[in-house]
């Protein structure tokens, strides 16, 4: 058989995976999105089975958590009936990949395999930058008192690797 193309890019994905409570997770809504069913009916399936989802893979977002999380990606639209009422969940990634158990359709299990697809990757990029990070104190280590400017150069790379700010999303239309 050959290989199919991706429900969805992970690219994709990607941007919808946030940090929250030191754990790398996506929100009930947008996993719903990429399942292609309500939120309301994603919830619905975890209700249904509680015994798979624990603590350490779903819990519910606080108050805090959502107006911080609607800071960032302006996810409240106005009028009646277009907020929710209720407090979004966050699955880690074992969560996610206990979804693919309750949710049986085709597109879920291909976007369920695209999502931890960008979970391994960004675990990659993080170990990657990690190993840098040591080899440079490392090396930094073998410097004591050697050159300023050697330290200054080791010092440029480390604000180099550090994690970008977090920008805002862009609100509108854009093509591409």
């Amino acid at each position: 058989m050959g290989k199919s193309q991706p429900v969805i890019s992970k690219e994709r994905i990607e941007h919808r995976i946030f940090l929250i409570r030191g754990q790398k997770v996506m929100l009930d809504r947008d996993l719903a999105e990429l399942y292609g069913v309500p939120t309301k009916r994603l919830n619905e399936q975890v209700r249904r089975n509680p015994n798979r989802f624990p603590p350490d893979f779903m819990f519910q977002l606080t108050p805090e958590e959502v107006n911080s999380l609607r800071s960032q990606i302006a996810t409240l639209k106005t009028g009646r009936g277009r907020h929710r009422k209720y407090l979004p969940y966050a699955f880690t990634e074992q969560g996610i990949a206990m979804l693919s158990s309750v949710l049986n359709s085709e597109r879920a299990i291909q976007v369920n395999v695209t999502i931890m697809r960008a979970f391994v990757k960004l675990r990659q990029m993080l170990g990657t930058h990690r190993e840098l990070a040591e080899k440079l104190a490392e090396q930094d280590r073998r410097l004591e008192g050697h050159d300023v400017k050697i330290r200054s150069l080791f010092e440029a790379i480390r604000q180099l690797m550090a994690p970008p700010e977090r920008s805002r999303r862009r609100i509108g239309f854009h093509a591409g």
